[in-house]
């Protein structure tokens, strides 16, 4: 049996790293696009929690998503998390880097898992459905331990205020997931290239 050339075997490991390379770049410019977004939108959507404020972060984490994968998804939403909470959104602190991990992680799995399975705008539709509700639900679990832990207040403040954070989260997944789905295909090639 003929045996490759050993400069053929070269070659593809070039051409595998340089697309690692890329990828790693492209997926570098989704967190830097994230955490501009964060920097020039973010306002609260119920008054009673204005302590919550819608961002488009999200967005770009899951187009990233689509085209990477669920574990990148996640690579994405660590790094975008940590920097963004010790840069643009400093005052949250670690309570919000964490929050902001369960919160997306969730959303970003969960719809990546499904897109990855099915990946036709019928798949896209049912994965962001899903992660945002997954997300809503996690959240109100996460609320319901961290909050009253990082900001000192008692369970029962925060499940009065459940409906607000739960609705926050459904309404910040859905707006975010409804973008993605009108832009992923218009700038997937790019993400593919």
């Amino acid at each position: 049996m003929a045996q490759k050339p050993e400069g053929d075997n070269v070659i593809k490991q070039g051409h595998t790293s340089r697309n690692k390379t890329i990828r790693l770049a492209k997926m570098g410019m989704l967190v830097a696009i994230s955490i501009v977004l964060v920097y020039f939108i973010h306002f609260p959507i119920f008054p009673a929690v204005a302590f919550l404020e819608y961002d488009p972060a999200d967005i770009p984490i899951l187009m990233g998503t689509f085209a990477f994968g669920p574990l990148a998804g996640v690579m994405l939403t660590v790094v975008t998390a940590v920097i963004q909470g010790v840069t643009v959104s400093a005052q949250s602190g670690l309570y919000g880097i964490i929050m902001h991990i369960i919160a997306t992680s969730v959303l970003v799995l969960v719809a990546g898992l499904i897109y990855k399975k099915n990946k036709t705008r019928k798949g896209a539709v049912i994965g962001l459905i899903c992660g945002a509700i997954a997300m809503m639900l996690v959240m109100i679990c996460a609320n319901m331990v961290i909050t009253p832990l990082f900001m000192g207040v008692p369970r029962n403040v925060v499940w009065d205020l459940m409906p607000f954070i739960a609705g926050f989260n459904l309404v910040k997944a859905g707006i975010n997931g409804l973008v993605t789905f009108l832009l992923y295909k218009r700038i997937s090639g790019f993400l593919h290239r």
